[in-house]
């Protein structure tokens, strides 16, 4: 067992424990959002991933001595396009980066779940891109929700929203796991192909079904 399933297994039978995952581009901002209003306490790890690695970010240091000052922008960010073309190119810069940033990721997670439990959330929700490729989240989680749309949505929706030629949105595809392997582990499917009022409407059902899971939770316990 890990640092982060040791850390968070302690909340496991106390409140819902959500992951919530699906490729790049298919809605996992717009499902968390939507479901942060509704009262869930959200922890972003794509968004943690962000944070260390802004201007003065925990990470920074340790990437620069490791890949030099040339990933870094002008700002002392890690520089995202950079960087992920070497680690796309080589596996072994790959392991060297997730080596410093996962376990600064992990930390933050553990710290940002047990504050929102403390404020008393009625579940948490774990936004996890790569859940499913991780490998350490099952057992932890009582449900896995993938947020799922066609690829070729997806696709233009990252060309749109990050600026990114096709062929990097779908070399970025290619390396997340598929589509049917996704849908095949999920519990809950959120289908988010259309309008914002549809999503908000699925997105409402997703939350009286965790909320029934509580209620469960707590009549058993």
């Amino acid at each position: 067992m890990d640092a982060k399933q040791s850390a968070l297994s302690t909340l496991k039978g106390r409140i819902p424990l959500i992951g919530l995952t699906g490729g790049i581009g298919s809605g996992k901002t717009a499902v968390s959002d939507l479901l942060a209003k509704l009262g869930a306490g959200i922890v972003d790890t794509d968004l943690i991933a962000h944070q260390i690695t802004a201007p003065n970010g925990i990470a920074i240091s340790a990437i620069q001595k490791q890949f030099g000052t040339e990933y870094l922008d002008i700002n002392g960010a890690l520089d995202r396009s950079k960087m992920r073309a070497l680690v796309f190119a080589k596996v072994e810069a790959r392991k060297a980066l997730e080596a410093i940033t996962h376990p600064l990721i992990r930390q933050e997670t553990i710290k940002q779940a047990e504050l929102l439990v403390a404020k008393g959330i009625p579940y948490l929700v774990f936004v996890v891109p790569l859940l499913i490729e991780s490998g350490s989240w099952e057992g932890l989680i009582d449900r896995l929700v993938v947020v799922d749309c066609p690829e070729e949505i997806q696709i233009t929706r990252v060309m749109q929203r990050s600026n990114l030629p096709r062929a990097e949105v779908e070399r970025i595809l290619q390396a997340q796991t598929s589509r049917r392997d996704r849908l095949a582990r999920a519990d809950i499917v959120i289908e988010n192909q259309g309008s914002l009022a549809t999503l908000n409407v699925e997105v409402n059902q997703l939350h009286q079904k965790i909320l029934q899971i509580q209620k469960d939770q707590l009549s058993s316990s």
